[in-house]
């Protein structure tokens, strides 16, 4: 198996999520069998979203581009980045090293796709839904993306940064209001695309109709090392949505 390369830290809770999830979707007799992985987890990168939405604060990419490097010394033969608004800076990250630097929007919309998905709704970050990251990549694939009104993408904002990065659970009367405006909009399905939302899901006990892109980044990442991959995670979503969320 190849070694995979994690750029982490982005934030920890997420990629510690990641890393388990990666282990969890292995399928592993001993563990001899489960990936070998080069985690580098350095939170002192500088926010993402800040960068996107003010070029005056500190820009990532130097960080980033550290990282990756390092990472490819390491012997990492792919990496992760277990963070969906990093990926805006995916391109020249790609140029600086010589190995495939997985591209988990793209799995996404391929995942959708391969589910018949046609309209999806968008929670991510207000950077990662500006610059049109995954509205880029689903419309690729004809997927229709839907995200939040203002008011509503402020309650996603909070939830990633004042809930989950600050270590509190997330508010779930936020989140199910949120959810609940897109399927009204007539989306089939809700995709997780910020991983600290990975992080939130896991408190907030969600049925069917969601798609969690640290889920698809850790399948693609178990396949592309060489791992074999445990047959419950072959379908990653289910369409039809359970209502558990708490009523409003």
């Amino acid at each position: 198996m190849m070694i995979l390369g994690v750029a982490g830290g982005l934030g920890p809770l997420a990629t510690a999520c990641f890393l388990r999830r990666c282990v969890e979707m292995t399928d592993a007799g001993s563990d001899q069998e489960h990936l070998e992985i080069a985690l580098l987890n350095r939170p002192s990168t500088p926010d993402r979203t800040a960068y996107i939405l003010d070029r005056s604060q500190p820009d990532p990419l130097p960080a980033l581009t550290a990282a990756v490097k390092a990472l490819e010394g390491l012997g990492a033969g792919q990496i992760a980045i277990p963070c969906v608004t990093a990926h805006y800076f995916l391109a020249p990250l790609q140029q600086v090293v010589g190995v495939p630097i997985l591209n988990a929007l793209e799995e996404a919309a391929l995942c959708l796709q391969r589910e018949g998905v046609s309209r999806v709704g968008i929670l991510a970050t207000e950077g990662t839904v500006r610059t049109g990251l995954l509205q880029n990549a689903l419309a690729r694939r004809g997927i229709a993306a839907v995200t939040p009104d203002r008011v509503n993408q402020r309650r996603v904002t909070d939830i990633i940064y004042r809930d989950i990065k600050a270590g509190r659970p997330a508010d779930a009367a936020a989140f199910a209001r949120v959810s609940d405006s897109l399927l009204k909009k007539g989306c089939q399905c809700i995709l997780l695309g910020c991983t600290e939302l990975s992080v939130a899901r896991e408190g907030l006990r969600l049925g069917g109709g969601y798609l969690d892109i640290l889920d698809v980044l850790a399948r693609a990442s178990v396949l592309s090392c060489g791992a074999r991959l445990k047959p419950a995670y072959k379908t990653l979503i289910s369409v039809q949505r359970e209502e558990t969320l708490p009523a409003i």
